[in-house]
Formats: C-alpha cells, sequence, structure tokens
C-alpha cells in the first residue's frame, strides 16, 4: 500500500490533475466527507488528509510514503526528506507587508531592528540575516495582518497570491522574500523499500507538471 499525505484545499484541488495523470483518482470529495483516510481507483494506493504544516512529519515518520507541501511549510520543517519535484501548482510568494504609512526603507536600515510577525519564523529570520537587519519575531499562527494594525509588530512576512487581503486591511506589500509553489516529498526509506511503484508515481508526476 502506498499513503499520500494531502491537505484539504487549493494544495489537494491542483493535485488532481497530476494524480488523474498518474492513473489515480480520488473516491470521495474531502469536503464531502468526514473520513481521513480516501482511497482511490488504485487500490495499492491511498490518501491520508492531515494539516497542511504537518504533511512533512507525517513524510518523515513514515505515516506517509509520499504527500504534497509548500515549499513555506518545508522551509519551517527543516529535515531529511527527499524533495524530487517542484510540481508547480499552489503557486504565491513570501513577502513583507506593513502599514501603508510605515516607512520600511528607513526602518531597514543596516544595523536597525523591528518587529516582526509571521508564522514563518525561520524562514524570516534568514531574510532580514542577510540584509544585517535585526528582528524580534513574534510567532502568529492567523490574522497576520492584524498586527501592523494594532501596533503589535512594524511589519508581517506572509504568504501573498493576489495581495486583496493586504489591501483590504490598508497594508502594502513591500519585498518579496520568495516565490513559492508545492513540492512532491518522499520518504527515503519507502522510496529504498518500495522503489518501483514509487519511481513510477514520480516519473508520472513529472510527466504531467505543467510549466
Amino acid at each position: 500500500m502506498i499513503t499520500l499525505a494531502l491537505s484539504k484545499g487549493r494544495i489537494f484541488d491542483d493535485s488532481l490533475p497530476l494524480l488523474k495523470a498518474a492513473g489515480i483518482e480520488v473516491l470521495e470529495d474531502p469536503e464531502k466527507s468526514r473520513k481521513l483516510i480516501i482511497g482511490t481507483t488504485r487500490p495499492d494506493v491511498r490518501v491520508v488528509l492531515v494539516r497542511a504544516t504537518d504533511v512533512p512529519t507525517y513524510v518523515e515518520h513514515g505515516g506517509a510514503d509520499l504527500g504534497v507541501a509548500g515549499l513555506d511549510v518545508l522551509l519551517e520543517h527543516g529535515g531529511g526528506l527527499y524533495r524530487p519535484l517542484d510540481l508547480n501548482i499552489a503557486k504565491c510568494r513570501m513577502s513583507v507587508a506593513t502599514r501603508a504609512d510605515f516607512d520600511y526603507a528607513a526602518a531597514v536600515k543596516q544595523g536597525s531592528r523591528i518587529r516582526v510577525a509571521t508564522k514563518y519564523t525561520h524562514a524570516a529570520r534568514e531574510f532580514f540575516a542577510t540584509k544585517g537587519v535585526h528582528v524580534d519575531l513574534i510567532k502568529l499562527y492567523g490574522s497576520m495582518e492584524l498586527a501592523p494594525l494594532t501596533g503589535l509588530a512594524d511589519a508581517i512576512v506572509d504568504l501573498v497570491s493576489t495581495g486583496s487581503t493586504l489591501r483590504a486591511n490598508h497594508l502594502v506589500e513591500v519585498e518579496k522574500i520568495m516565490d513559492i509553489s508545492s513540492r512532491l516529498v518522499v520518504n527515503p526509506a519507502s522510496l529504498k523499500l518500495k522503489r518501483e511503484p514509487l519511481r513510477a508515481l514520480i516519473d508520472a508526476f513529472e510527466s504531467a507538471i505543467q510549466p
């Protein structure tokens, strides 16, 4: 049995065409079912539904043989996962945003210190370190846009797609950190034990990737 870890939402939806190209169709809609383990049209392949941030953990510790996770999640997770493919799905960018009236350029002069709210503490720390800026990181898990509006932080580091949420909260994107897309991650032990079926899946995914 091959177990694939996916998270509900955009990554799940964007993964379906890749699975179909590999001859795999999921038998139930996760938005309509309460099941966390879903069968597929291939009796030897099943999908487990987990939180996006938990996908790397399930794959790393053998709860799943492979999974699909955003680069943002993988950077925060670290760890020894095999990442054979950039699937080019669920694209967005990780950026710094502030209030429109905040002078970001002046605030990040070499040797300065600013307060940054984010759930991507590892990526934020690395980014500002390369700029020579000291940051006081405030870990948040949601409603990031509130932090600058309430005075909790000077800036946020978050994922941005269209920017409409930022604009609705009178924030502006001041600097892009990196482009984000979802990767296929594989458990190294599984790749040794189930080499042929996993290799076939990886190859099918690769041939289905849209540029």
